[in-house]
């Protein structure tokens, strides 16, 4: 107000002189904040670790059913892990932060993000153990009921942090010596499981409390020293899909006391292995269950060292039959994804170009959209 006050004795003493002017009154500018849209399968929550600022870290939040719209961010602090809630309500982070940014007293917190308006909901402190590492599906997941949720821990030991979202506190930490990823029970809201690195799976069961009643490990199930696994996996029920770096996958039950081994078969015909076709990628597969049809990265020339790959093609498949029913352009794939619904989409992030690519499924996967430029190193993509 004391600027408009100056500017209408400026005018005044410029009529004085016969200069000719005018002003308008300038009312105060008020501030709001935009709602979004109702939330729809085709939004997309893409993680971004911001490698050149990684204290920054975000989720972008993009709408794929409206040319890619930018509908707004979430930040993530440093090497935050990402994960929606199972009823799509939360957007979960478990994140660092830093009294003096790049230094100081170091806190973590799991977040809850309201993904009606990107709020925040609730924070709760974990101890200062979880992995700061890519964010893999996996690395921090919900109970099926969304009570619970698991935190990938690595100091370098690994252990697996249980929040109880109900009570709103930390309850326990799992020590899970040699094993990595979360691979939480469909069928029991206090059960998790873990792929170790001796080709075995440790089930873990807890109680309400969070703490475990027990952990039992299966037989060995895989060769991490011939041919490992990639640690993503999907799962239809109890039964989780694997792909190995040599192109096998395993269907791996986690419905019992201990993992077994369901079903084995390959990825390949004689004509792929002849040309070193490999599965590569950081989110390289997505399963609709639905059509029990199953999408993986694939690249040519593989080797040893390639499992990062961007995928030059995406190849389609019958579960049931386990056969391949279709090939596509990969477009550099590094993530993909499927949304929730009858007939799904496919999102799959560029790694090369920094794009988000949008494919239908039926009769055959075809591409039909890609976004502009978004993300700087975004190895997780997700959809409500």
């Amino acid at each position: 107000m004391e600027k408009i006050s100056k500017l209408k004795k400026i005018f005044n003493l410029l009529l004085i002189f016969g200069i000719p002017c005018s002003y308008a009154e300038i009312s105060p500018e008020t501030i709001t904040i935009e709602k979004l849209k109702r939330a729809h399968p085709h939004r997309i929550y893409l993680t971004d670790l911001a490698l050149n600022h990684v204290i920054d870290g975000r989720i972008h939040i993009l709408d794929g059913a409206d040319n890619f719209k930018y509908l707004g961010l979430i930040g993530t602090g440093m090497m935050g892990l990402t994960a929606l809630s199972n009823d799509r309500s939360e957007m979960l982070v478990a994140t660092t932060y830093y009294s003096k940014g790049t230094r100081g007293e170091k806190s973590e917190y799991l977040e809850a993000y309201d993904t009606n308006d990107l709020s925040l909901k609730m924070e709760i402190k974990i101890p200062p153990r979880h992995a700061q590492a890519l964010p893999y599906v996996g690395t921090m997941r919900s109970s099926i009921d969304d009570r619970y949720v698991y935190i990938q821990n690595a100091t370098p030991a690994t252990s697996i942090s249980i929040i109880d979202k109900k009570e709103k506190k930390f309850v326990h930490e799992v020590m899970t010596p040699g094993c990595w990823i979360i691979l939480p029970s469909a069928s029991n809201d206090k059960k998790f499981s873990t792929m170790c690195g001796d080709g075995t799976f440790l089930t873990v069961t807890h109680n309400s409390e969070g703490v475990p009643t027990s952990q039992e490990r299966s037989d060995k199930l895989f060769d991490a020293d011939k041919d490992p696994l990639f640690v993503q996996a999907e799962n239809i029920k109890d039964v989780f899909f694997f792909v190995s770096f040599l192109g096998d996958v395993y269907e791996i039950d986690l419905s019992g006391p201990t993992a077994s081994l369901n079903s084995k078969w390959s990825l390949l015909e004689d004509d792929d292995l002849t040309e070193k076709w490999r599965p590569s990628g950081y989110q390289l597969l997505a399963i609709s269950k639905t059509s029990n049809r199953m999408y993986v990265a694939m690249h040519k020339n593989g080797r040893e060292g390639s499992h990062k790959f961007p995928g030059d093609e995406i190849w389609s498949y019958d579960i049931k039959s386990q056969s391949r029913i279709g090939r596509s352009p990969g477009n550099n794939t590094i993530a993909m994804t499927l949304t929730k619904e009858q007939t799904p989409h496919l999102y799959a992030y560029d790694g090369i170009n920094l794009q988000i690519h949008k494919y239908e499924t039926t009769p055959n996967l075809k591409h039909v959209a890609m976004s502009d430029l978004i993300g700087e190193f975004a190895g997780l993509i997700q959809t409500h």
